[in-house]
């Protein structure tokens, strides 16, 4: 999402970011409006109509081109789900009011493909994503974040970085917790070299 930000034009965009397992429609026009710099109507349908508005005058005036981004999206419930669905229809569908941007674990799209959710479903023109790391990928991952915290040496052995692979299944999240985990371990015994040996018993003894 930073990487995305970071390669808009803030010129002509304005992005509005949303992060709550418990939003709420409501809550989602209030969060936006005081992104907006706006003090949010109290009942959901004024909210709404102010939003539209704010939104008007952005593209309107200012020719700026609001992105919503909605993360955690697949905690959101089905009322915010529908109400998403709503908020989209704009002047009869004749054009779209903001970008909007659902990020969410896989489990997102495996309730937006049952038939209940078709609906929203439709009104998605894109979607993408990311895939787990496979081996190779997993030692530049690591690698990359080694140099970034400027080490100049191998840490983890190659059984290591298999125990890693095998163990996270390419997830980033597991990668980096196992990694932490380990390297906390091994600065704990005086270790300099992160084996095979040392990954598992971090797996059995703390992460399973």
């Amino acid at each position: 999402i930073r990487k995305f930000v970071d390669g808009l034009d803030h010129g002509k965009f304005q992005v509005l970011y949303l992060s709550d397992s418990k939003l709420t429609p409501r809550h989602f026009y209030k969060g936006l409006l005081e992104q907006l710099g706006a003090e949010s109507k109290f009942y959901r349908g004024d909210a709404k109509r102010q939003l539209h508005r704010e939104i008007e005058l952005m593209r309107g005036i200012h020719g700026i081109q609001p992105v919503v981004v909605v993360d955690e999206s697949h905690l959101l419930d089905r009322e915010m789900l529908e109400e998403v669905r709503f908020l989209l229809n704009f002047k009869m569908d004749a054009q779209s009011p903001m970008a909007l941007i659902l990020v969410g674990q896989s489990e997102l799209w495996d309730r937006l493909r049952l038939q209940s959710y078709a609906a929203i479903r439709q009104r998605i023109d894109i979607q993408f994503k990311l895939n787990h790391y496979d081996r190779a990928q997993v030692d530049q991952y690591v690698s990359r974040h080694l140099e970034y915290a400027e080490v100049d040496q191998q840490i983890f052995s190659d059984g290591a970085l298999e125990e890693i692979h095998r163990f996270s299944g390419g997830t980033p999240r597991l990668i980096n917790k196992v990694c932490t985990h380990s390297l906390l371990y091994g600065a704990q015994n005086g270790r300099r070299i992160i084996d095979d040996h040392m990954i598992k018993h971090v797996i059995q003894g703390e992460l399973t």
